[in-house]
């Protein structure tokens, strides 16, 4: 995130100093940069809810739009009481590991950074509930909701800290150089990483791997390509808004960034049109969504630190690493629904990575503290740090989510219950019946019937008339409802 004073030109050893008297330097014209572009990453939220219940079974989409819902209400009152100041705090406690000081942030009117304070903190807000979303995907169809809103109140944790590692003032990978413009490391890698740790934890859906590892059916495709574009139009905002601000040789460098944002997920939309187009049976819809972000998620880290034609190579790279990525963690039986842990997380590395390979020295910006990529003849130190970059988030987020995890399920446990996964969330958390639901997968799971007798029975994300009309899954389904609430009047 390019942060620095807007009438003159800050070296990096000033901007680590006074971070908040430089960021919070803004004039009328930088505000509302940054707070427009602030509202248009909320929408984002948007395009993470649809893509995700787009991607899970009928019976469980309702309960996936809450949980990010819930990411916004739980995780955002936490950014704002604590994890801002662990970011950004201006204490004369702050160290290179965690900041202090701004909790509970509430600029006076008497404050004269009081709209910069507000600005900040609202640009800020829209990147960390972003990172809590991400890891949603990966959680969905048997997580429990009440130990998932305990996770969201936590995960800010998981995602400040590293932020002020990269961003912060005193960040101990800010000052060693570390170059992370808009979040493919502090945002998506740490939401990557957190989502592969939550999917580990979590174990396979049920019946998910009983019969192969090829992917399931999507539940609604065209909520999951809704879902799609809205997340195309927000990381315009999100790349072209981290120049923070307009003003002086801000507004060249924004431009180039969305430029450089459409390319890349233009190029990363070509791979993913390929891998969808190599299916055995058909043309696969997921992979190439996911090629297009994971595209998106590789640009971010350099966004306006590439030339048009490295933006298209570098989107390439990041959706055949997310394509590659998925199928791969099937084999080994990671169950991530929505692909998070490869879009995000191992695109994730690639942007921050390619940095040091392809990054200019954007002049009079400083970004990169004078330093140019391997590729460009700058050696290689940025390449480097970029790598130590990775290792540390990667390994923070999946250590620290981990244990969140293994904390909570002490508490509530994490994992719904088999008879639960079976009738869905939508309808044990929420009340919410749905005319027709998918019980092939869970049936399988628990050894109902003999797999040859649900060779005709359709599997869970596709809904046609007749799943409800097959007389051993309607008879299952009855069973399994009437103990259910059988259950619930004697209690």
């Amino acid at each position: 995130m390019e942060i620095g004073n807007n009438e003159t030109n800050i070296t990096n050893s000033s901007i680590t100093e006074t971070y908040f008297v430089s960021a919070y330097n803004l004039n009328q014209e930088d505000s509302n940069w940054i707070i427009t572009n602030s509202f248009i990453i909320f929408t984002m939220q948007t395009g993470f809810g649809m893509l995700e219940s787009g991607c899970v079974s009928l019976k469980n989409e309702v309960n996936i739009m809450m949980k990010n819902v819930v990411d916004i209400v739980l995780g955002g009152l936490t950014y704002w009481a604590f994890g801002f100041a662990m970011s950004f705090g201006t204490d004369k406690l702050n160290n290179p590991f965690i900041g202090m000081g701004e909790f509970l942030i509430d600029p006076s009117l008497e404050d004269e950074f009081m709209g910069p304070k507000c600005a900040a903190f609202l640009f800020q807000l829209s990147f960390a509930t972003t990172s809590t979303t991400i890891v949603s995907g990966a959680m969905a169809e048997r997580c429990n909701f009440k130990a998932y809103c305990l996770f969201s109140f936590l995960n800010t944790i998981v995602y400040c800290v590293p932020a002020g590692w990269i961003w912060g003032d005193q960040g101990f990978l800010k000052k060693l150089g570390a170059v992370d413009i808009a979040g493919s490391g502090a945002v998506h890698l740490v939401g990557g990483s957190s989502a592969l740790a939550c999917a580990i934890m979590l174990g396979p859906r049920l019946g998910r791997y009983d019969n192969g590892i090829d992917p399931l059916p999507l539940g609604c495709p065209v909520n999951a390509i809704m879902g799609l574009f809205v997340l195309w139009w927000g990381w315009l905002a999100f790349n072209s808004g981290s120049t923070y601000g307009v003003s002086g040789q801000r507004w060249q460098y924004a431009a180039r960034a969305a430029i450089s944002t459409m390319l890349a997920s233009m190029g990363g939309g070509l791979v993913g049109l390929g891998f969808s187009l190599n299916g055995p049976d058909r043309i696969d819809i997921l992979s190439q969504i996911n090629g297009i972000l994971g595209s998106l998620v590789a640009i971010t880290g350099g966004c306006f630190l590439f030339r048009a034609w490295e933006s298209i190579i570098v989107g390439m790279i990041g959706a055949f690493i997310t394509c590659f990525t998925m199928p791969l963690l099937d084999k080994m039986h990671i169950d991530d629904p929505v692909g998070a842990s490869a879009t995000h997380g191992a695109s994730g590395i690639w942007g921050i990575i390619a940095i040091g390979l392809f990054a200019d020295n954007p002049y009079p910006l400083n970004t990169t503290n004078g330093r140019k990529g391997l590729l460009k003849g700058g050696g290689g130190y940025l390449l480097g740090i970029q790598c130590l970059t990775v290792v540390c988030l990667a390994f923070w987020s999946f250590i620290v989510s981990t244990i969140l995890l293994w904390f909570i399920n002490k508490i509530i446990p994490i994992r719904m219950s088999i008879h639960d996964e079976l009738l869905g969330a939508d309808l044990v958390e929420h009340r919410i019946r749905h005319s027709q639901i998918g019980i092939s997968r869970a049936m399988s799971a628990l050894r109902i019937l003999e797999k040859h007798e649900l060779a005709n029975v359709h599997p869970v994300g596709i809904n046609p008339d007749i799943m409800l009309d097959a007389i051993i899954g309607r008879n299952c389904c009855r069973k399994a409802i009437l103990h259910k609430y059988s259950e619930n009047n004697n209690s």
